[in-house]
């Protein structure tokens, strides 16, 4: 779990002691194996002079402003169904610890990268992708997450604090229309998700999947056939009018554009200051900025 908005606290001040003992609690058993097998290794094979011993990250240790924990993999699968991800796309995982998330997108077929602060974790994710057979698709940088080039990313994933999704918020709505982020828990303030979902199995805490899907922008007047649609928006939502008709159920999901007025369902693809689609009973319709 990567790093908190206020770089000025330790992780001790960010979080509270019964928060911290949850989260502890809610990975330990993810990573206990992981550990045992690894001293384990080091317990059969005779010790050698100058090599240093293999590094085992602590569920709980202190990173730069907040503590460790991974993700359980019961919600990185669900993180990576929710966003409906395919081999085309490209993942980017901000904060990505062991690097978990990337292995699993790549073992699907994914290009994946991993940015995270910690170079000890940054190495130890590397060596998980070559024991995984998926190093050639499967990339970690040791980088800051809030300097890192997030435009090329068909989706992004993240375990953040709330804080610093709202602070990432700006610079995700600026990435193309239909990029998908996908949380583990923590919200993005008053932008709603688009979907979540929460798993029970093999899960105790931090068990939600929330996805959100990059709108396109159309706030402004657009000329609908001689008739000024006017759109009101939020995020993903909607309101305004067409001539001087409200519109209604209206909203963004990615590039897909849908409002109800005069009774009508429109539905239609935004591309740049034009848009065009079909009208429930009316037929092709266009609209273009004005």
């Amino acid at each position: 779990m990567p790093r908190s908005l206020d770089h000025s606290k330790t992780a001790s001040q960010v979080f509270t002691p019964r928060l911290r003992l949850a989260m502890l609690a809610s990975a330990m058993a993810f990573t206990l194996l992981s550990a045992g097998a690894a001293i384990a290794q080091t317990a059969t094979a005779p010790a050698k002079a100058g090599v240093q011993k293999a590094y085992v990250p602590d569920v709980g240790q202190e990173g730069k402003d907040v503590i460790w924990v991974p993700t359980p993999q019961t919600l990185v699968d669900k993180m990576l169904d929710i966003a409906k991800v395919t081999p085309k796309d490209r993942l980017m995982d901000l904060g990505s610890g062991d690097g978990r998330t990337v292995i699993t997108a790549a073992q699907r077929g994914l290009t994946a990268q991993g940015i995270e602060y910690n170079p000890d974790l940054v190495e130890l994710s590397r060596q998980n992708a070559q024991r995984a057979g998926v190093a050639d698709r499967a990339t970690f940088v040791a980088q800051d997450l809030f300097t890192t080039d997030l435009s090329k990313a068909d989706v992004i994933t993240m375990f953040l604090l709330s804080t610093i999704n709202e602070k990432l918020r700006p610079k995700l709505l600026e990435l193309p229309a239909g990029t998908r982020v996908v949380s583990n828990t923590f919200r993005m303030g008053d932008w709603e998700p688009d979907a979540s979902e929460t798993i029970t199995d093999n899960c105790q805490t931090y068990c939600t999947a929330l996805l959100w899907i990059v709108p396109a922008k159309v706030q402004g007047k657009w000329d609908l056939g001689g008739q000024t649609l006017q759109l009101d928006q939020h995020y993903q939502m909607l309101s305004g009018k067409l001539g001087s008709v409200p519109i209604s159920d209206a909203r963004m999901d990615g590039k897909s554009i849908t409002f109800t007025a005069n009774g009508v369902r429109y539905a239609g693809e935004v591309n740049g200051r034009s848009m065009s689609g079909s009208a429930a009973g009316k037929g092709e319709w266009q609209a273009k900025r004005i």
